[in-house]
């Protein structure tokens, strides 16, 4: 299922609101969506994408009260899984060596970030079989 699971720019914007905020109902996840937009977003776009998503199953609905309360129905890290694998295999052939190097080489990258990178490298070489 990981690879069906496609959220659309907008989609992601608002798992993202609900991954950080928790359980939102539309009117919360809108104003905060509009807090980061220059260009207002209405809330019955809001709720119309929350509906889809809601079918789509990203999303979770609690409809025991009168406003709607919607929760994530797929974890962070399985939405960014997915993604990247997908974009890997399409810009760079599968290779990950390359896209770390494009990264590496293209973006300021600070010192602590590199310490952690050189920790990931030494734990995959201790975990790596002979």
């Amino acid at each position: 299922m990981t690879n069906e699971i496609r959220p659309t720019e907008g989609e992601l914007e608002i798992l993202q609101i609900i991954w950080k905020k928790g359980p939102s109902t539309v009117r919360e996840v809108n104003d905060l969506l509009n807090a980061d937009q220059e260009k207002s977003i209405g809330y019955t776009t809001t709720l119309k994408i929350m509906q889809i998503m809601f079918e789509k199953g990203l999303l979770r609905r609690d409809d025991s009260q009168r406003t709607h309360v919607y929760t994530a129905e797929v974890r962070e890290g399985k939405i960014q899984s997915a993604l990247l694998d997908r974009f890997l295999n399409a810009a760079y052939k599968g290779s990950a060596s390359k896209l770390a190097l494009q990264l590496l080489g293209n973006h300021k990258t600070t010192p602590d970030e590199l310490a952690e990178i050189k920790a990931l490298i030494d734990q995959l070489e201790k975990n790596k079989p002979s």
